[in-house]
């Protein structure tokens, strides 16, 4: 089964759509809800199709406890405990009516990840018209499930899932009502190392599974993500900040709003260049096919004087007989006088024989 495309709030998206960008807010709003409202238009005014915020609370994600299991090993956020982490990070329950209300007021698309049935319960009541499902949270099948019961088109994330617990999501989701899914390749690393993002991955999700591909990029810059678009992906789903001074748990992998803009340009430049197979020639060349190389008579010839390779040459503009046909002009005659710089055509010449019958 080979699915061709979902719809998010009206707006197609798979093959034969430009890539669909989701300019993910995360964390990036520090603290302040007029910054995460400010970061949504933003978001609109550089492109992006979609913005996504998160909904959690510190106590619906995990626990507070000092126990050695939750507290991070390793990476941008290493030694901090995940309670406190998450207190930092979450966007708070009662944001969400304003930074939908933001959303509708600019124009853009406003989902979320939800993390557990209160936070689907929030967004239901929002009227969210997708939902993504995080890297982390694809093992919980339960959330799958109560999140596809809503039969909202869905989005999720791949990143430490084996092809068996990708194949255990995507059964739970459809056979919980799910009509409209994406897979997004990730690598759950941040930020991700560009030689450990196997883009090839993205094809073959879309075939496996029959369902609209992306890339949800944790790489620093935009490089991979137009890659991406290169090997099918139809969706491109990137952190983003307003600017480089930001501090925040997800900074230092995020975009910044330039950098998003430039982000949108991009994909959507790669994807209209994909085209088609063609062997045809374009439009934007015929131009320059007048000037490609054919024949031409490089010297005055008199009429009945025999073509040579010193009268006749291979060279730019392209008006005269295509060069194949060099061999089968030499040794004919001119049938007129014939000036210099003009492009060579069979009529203007008579074979040999004929020449000396005259």
């Amino acid at each position: 089964m080979t699915q061709a495309s979902i719809t998010i709030a009206g707006r197609p998206i798979g093959p034969g759509h430009p890539p669909y960008v989701i300019a993910e807010l995360s964390a990036n709003h520090n603290g302040s809800l007029d910054r995460a409202l400010e970061s949504i238009a933003a978001a609109k005014a550089a492109g992006a199709d979609a913005v996504k915020i998160q909904s959690y609370t510190a106590d619906t994600i995990t626990i507070a406890s000092d126990r050695p299991e939750f507290r991070i090993e390793g990476g941008l956020w290493h030694g901090r405990q995940l309670h406190d982490l998450y207190q930092e990070a979450h966007t708070p329950f009662e944001w969400h009516p304003a930074l939908f209300a933001k959303a509708r007021e600019v124009g853009v698309t406003l989902f979320s990840t939800p993390f557990d049935f209160t936070a689907v319960d929030l967004l239901e009541g929002l009227g969210a018209p997708a939902y993504k499902i995080a890297s982390f949270e694809l093992v919980d099948l339960p959330l799958i499930r109560r999140v596809a019961q809503t039969g909202r088109p869905m989005i999720m994330s791949t990143g430490m899932a084996s092809l068996a617990e990708i194949e255990e999501a995507v059964a739970t989701a459809r056979e919980n009502g799910c009509r409209e899914l994406a897979l997004l390749h990730c690598i759950s690393s941040y930020p991700a190392p560009p030689e450990n993002a196997n883009l090839r991955t993205i094809g073959d999700i879309a075939g496996r599974f029959g369902v609209v591909a992306g890339l949800s990029d944790h790489t620093m810059g935009t490089v991979v993500a137009v890659a991406a678009v290169a090997q099918g992906a139809a969706l491109i789903e990137k952190h983003f900040k307003l600017d480089a001074a930001e501090t925040g748990p997800d900074a230092a992998f995020s975009l910044t709003a330039d950098e998003l803009r430039r982000l949108c340009h991009d994909v959507r430049t790669a994807w209209s260049a994909l085209g088609e197979v063609s062997y045809e020639r374009p439009p934007a060349e015929e131009g320059s096919a007048r000037h490609r190389r054919s024949l031409y008579f490089v010297r005055d010839i008199a009429a009945g004087e025999p073509i040579t390779p010193e009268n006749l040459r291979s060279i730019r503009p392209g008006l005269g007989l295509p060069p194949k046909h060099y061999d089968a002009l030499l040794g004919r005659r001119a049938a007129c006088d014939i000036a210099r710089g003009t492009p060579a055509a069979f009529e203007l010449t008579v074979p040999a024989e004929d020449a000396a019958a005259r």
